[in-house]
């Protein structure tokens, strides 16, 4: 067991930070459980202490160590720490090039810096809904270790004058004190352009003061805008942004690489891919995903471990069914239709 001054000494040196009066301490309870006769505890701790100091040596990057928001950034933001990855996705190789390249700028970023560069961080991500935008969010804070921070518009934007600027305010000083990847999802109701017909004022506004704190903001967060539609950005925007990365529906090759990657563990009989990539045509990335669950549920409860290809076109067709349904309901909903 550590003495009391020894978890105090802990305790100081993780406030402080201080990774190295941290590692001592450790190796001194090592050494103290060593000598009362637990040897297999101090061969752990030491163990530990070296794992710790090679990360260090390889530059691991490390998380800011939140557990959650506080005050009043509580209620505009959700933090999580994903264990996403970009080889979990399926993207196009020129969408995983860019995104590779992000990840190796911010974890070279002190070297970018020493030569008066900064690393690209603040991202534009637009495309059909379903195709990788959110998870793309997720994958960069689980490259880089850091918080994933998802705005939550609906507490964001409010009606009284003034308050939703103010509240980006808060969000932006938070991107200033907590290293993270702050997304923006449905980024169209901030940034819809102040030419639109329907616009009110206090919409210019917002966009205004977003366009403001972007362009000052020099923090090492990543910021991270998706929408599904680029053609209602106003135009200001995509100055502001490092990169805009353009995402579309899966072709063949990513149908197949989902499917084989979502019934990894089935066997495929029966599989005739040009027919699977047919019933897939204008489904989305997570849609094609579902699909392939679908028939895997399905070849679960038949008790058997195969999944055959006309079960695959089934479930692709009962898919692109209920898009077809969802599209018609929409449309019924809309005014003066």
């Amino acid at each position: 067991m550590a003495t009391a001054e020894q978890l105090k000494a802990l305790i100081r040196s993780h406030s402080a930070r201080n990774d190295e009066q941290f590692r001592a301490v450790t190796l001194q309870i090592a050494a103290h459980n060593a000598k009362h006769g637990n040897p297999r505890l101090a061969e752990e701790l030491r163990g530990l202490v070296e794992e710790s100091r090679r990360q260090a040596a390889a530059g691991t990057p490390r998380a800011v160590p939140i557990a959650r928001p506080s005050g009043e950034l509580a209620g505009l933001v959700s933090a999580s720490y994903p264990n996403t990855r970009l080889s979990d996705m399926v993207l196009p190789g020129r969408i995983q090039q860019q995104l590779q390249d992000i990840v190796h700028q911010q974890r070279q970023r002190e070297r970018l810096r020493s030569h008066g560069l900064a690393p690209r961080r603040k991202l534009l991500l637009v495309g059909p809904p379903g195709c990788g935008k959110t998870m793309t969010a997720a994958a960069l804070a689980g490259e880089c270790q850091l918080p994933l921070m998802f705005v939550q518009l609906h507490a964001l934007i409010t009606k009284f004058m003034g308050e939703t600027a103010a509240k980006l305010h808060i969000v932006f000083d938070a991107m200033a004190e907590t290293r993270g990847v702050y997304l923006f999802d449905e980024f169209d109701a901030i940034g819809a352009t102040r030419n639109a017909s329907n616009d009110v004022g206090e919409i210019r506004r917002v966009l205004n003061s977003f366009l403001q704190f972007m362009e000052r903001d020099d923090s090492d967060s990543i910021v991270v805008a998706a929408t599904n539609f680029i053609g209602m950005l106003d135009d200001a925007l995509f100055r502001r942004f490092d990169d805009v990365i353009e995402y579309e529906l899966p072709d063949t090759g990513a149908v197949r690489m989902l499917i084989e990657n979502r019934l990894s563990s089935f066997t495929l009989s029966e599989v005739r891919w040009p027919a699977i990539t047919a019933a897939a045509r204008g489904l989305c990335h997570a849609e094609v995903a579902r699909a392939a669950e679908d028939a895997a549920r399905a070849a679960v409860l038949a008790d058997v471990t195969t999944v055959a290809g006309p079960l695959l076109v089934e479930a692709m067709a009962a898919r692109r069914s209920m898009r077809a349904e969802k599209k018609k309901r929409g449309r019924k909903r809309r005014p003066n239709e």
